[in-house]
């Protein structure tokens, strides 16, 4: 007459556990987010510019391009390092020598800039043997498509 009252400890078989725990997955997928949240904007051109509008479809990016930009005063930048006038055409003749014929360049300029000097940079880049330039512009949608500041880049070189 006995009875079979078990506690749950002696001679008792645990059923298998049958959900996931999804916590670490959570957690690490968190940590992810903010990292990357974190590191985009240091990844973009850090020259403020404001970029002309255009309708144009933006430009595939196999690799890191060698952006020139020229701000709203004026002042010349290659990769965020500022360029003296007076220097540009060295540093553009010793750039020609540093990158690849198919390397990618692009040209930001501000779109409160006088066209002179604009046109100026792309004679010096010209005359450096960089004729293959991209001119980088925003969408009117302002959504980002091929680098900083919702930018896409319409092709001005020889192709």
């Amino acid at each position: 007459m006995g009875m079979n009252v078990s506690s749950g400890r002696k001679g008792s078989r645990r059923a298998p556990m049958a959900e996931i725990n999804v916590t670490p997955f959570v957690d690490v997928m968190l940590v992810l987010l903010i990292i990357f949240m974190v590191t985009a904007p240091l990844l973009v051109t850090g020259v403020p510019i404001r970029l002309p509008e255009t309708r144009a479809k933006s430009l595939n990016q196999d690799q890191k391009p060698t952006v020139i930009s020229i701000d709203q005063r004026g002042d010349v930048f290659i990769d965020e390092e500022p360029v003296v006038d007076t220097d540009l055409p060295a540093r553009l003749t010793s750039l020609r020598e540093q990158i690849e014929p198919t390397d990618q360049l692009f040209l930001r300029a501000d779109t409160n800039l006088d066209y002179g000097r604009v046109m100026a940079v792309m004679g010096e880049l010209n005359r450096a043997g960089l004729d293959r330039v991209a001119l980088v512009t925003t969408s009117p949608t302002g959504r980002a498509a091929a680098g900083s500041d919702s930018s896409t880049a319409r092709s001005s070189g020889d192709e």
